[in-house]
C-alpha cells in the first residue's frame, strides 16, 4: 500500500484531504501532520520525518498565510513558505518521494486583463506572494520531480476563510461593503483535494507548475453578493473600491488564472465556482 503524508494537516486543504482520505483507505495508508507534529522549517526534523515515514507522496499544505500580517512579520513568512517547502522537497528527492507543494496567484501583480498561465512573468505585489514565489523556486531547484499547484481564494467548511466571514457578517450586519474592482476565482478546497488525488492516481507523472481553481471569474463584491443570495441573506452589500477598503499588503487587481495545463497533462476538468459554492454552503447550513 502506497503511503500518502500530508503536512499542514489543521490548515483547510489539509482538513478536506482528511475528509476524503477515507474515500482512498483501501489503497493509500495517510499519514497527517499538523505544525505541531512537524516544523517544516526545520530541515533536520524534515529529513528525519520523511526517513522515518518512508512516502511515497507529501503534500504540503502548510503555509503562512496572512497576507497583511506578512508584512510586519517577513522573516517568519519567508521561513515558512519559502525554507520549508525548499525542506521537504530536498527531503523528498533523499528518500524518492513526489512533492505536491500549494502555491497562489499572488505570485502574480495583477496587471492585466487576461489570465495568466504558467509560464507567465511573476511579480508579486507583497511578502506573501513574495515567500511563496520563493518557495516555488525551492522546490523546482531541490527537487525538479515536484508538482507545484497555484490556486486562488480558497475556502471550505473549515477553518477561516472569505465564505465563512461573509455568513457571520451577514448573521451581525444589516449592511457590508465589498471589493468590487478586483478579479479572482474562487476555488473550493474540497475540489483542490480532489484534484490532488488525481494526480497522485495518474498513470502518468508530469512534474512542473499547474494552475488549479474552480472554473469562472468574479470579483469579491459578486461572490458575497453569490454567497448570500445562496444562503437566504436578504443583507444590502455595498460595491467598493480598492481605494475605499486599503489593505497593509496590496491584492493582484485580477489574478485570474489558466487551467489548460492541467486538464491537459492530468484531465482534471474543474467545477464552476457558483456549483462548488452552493455544495460547500450546503455543507455549512446542514452542519449548524
Amino acid at each position: 500500500m502506497k503511503k500518502i503524508l500530508v503536512v499542514g494537516a489543521n490548515g483547510q486543504l489539509g482538513k478536506c484531504l482528511q475528509k476524503l482520505s477515507s474515500d482512498y483507505d483501501w489503497s493509500y495508508n495517510f499519514i497527517f501532520l499538523a505544525s505541531g507534529d512537524l516544523d517544516i522549517t526545520d530541515s533536520g526534523a524534515v529529513l528525519s520525518v520523511l526517513e522515518e515515514e518512508k512516502p511515497h507522496f507529501c503534500i504540503n499544505a502548510a503555509a503562512y498565510t496572512a497576507v497583511d500580517l506578512a508584512e510586519q512579520e517577513a522573516a517568519q513568512t519567508f521561513a515558512v513558505n519559502a525554507d520549508g517547502p525548499g525542506n521537504l522537497a530536498q527531503a523528498c528527492r533523499e528518500v524518492g518521494a513526489v512533492l505536491i507543494h500549494i502555491s497562489t496567484d499572488y505570485v502574480f501583480d495583477g496587471d492585466t486583463e487576461i489570465s495568466y498561465d504558467e509560464d507567465n512573468f511573476t511579480n508579486p505585489n507583497g511578502i506573501y506572494g513574495a515567500s511563496k514565489l520563493k518557495g516555488e523556486q525551492q522546490v523546482m531547484e531541490s527537487n525538479p520531480k515536484s508538482v507545484i499547484i497555484r490556486t486562488s481564494w480558497l475556502y471550505s467548511e473549515y477553518n477561516k476563510n472569505f465564505v465563512k466571514t461573509m455568513l457571520h457578517l451577514f448573521s451581525e450586519r444589516e449592511e457590508i461593503g465589498v471589493v468590487n474592482d478586483q478579479f479572482g476565482q474562487p476555488t473550493n478546497a474540497n475540489d483542490l483535494a480532489e484534484a490532488i488525488m488525481q494526480i497522485i492516481e495518474s498513470d502518468k507523472r508530469v512534474y512542473g507548475v499547474f494552475h488549479f481553481s474552480n472554473y469562472g471569474e468574479t470579483t469579491w463584491f459578486h461572490f458575497a453578493r453569490k454567497i448570500a443570495e445562496l444562503s437566504g441573506s436578504d443583507i444590502k452589500i455595498k460595491a467598493l473600491t480598492t481605494a475605499e477598503y486599503p489593505t497593509p499588503a496590496a491584492r493582484p487587481r485580477r489574478s485570474t488564472l489558466a487551467l489548460d495545463r492541467i486538464e491537459s497533462a492530468y484531465g482534471i476538468e474543474p467545477r464552476y465556482w457558483e456549483n462548488s459554492l452552493q455544495e460547500c454552503l450546503q455543507t455549512i447550513m446542514v452542519s449548524k
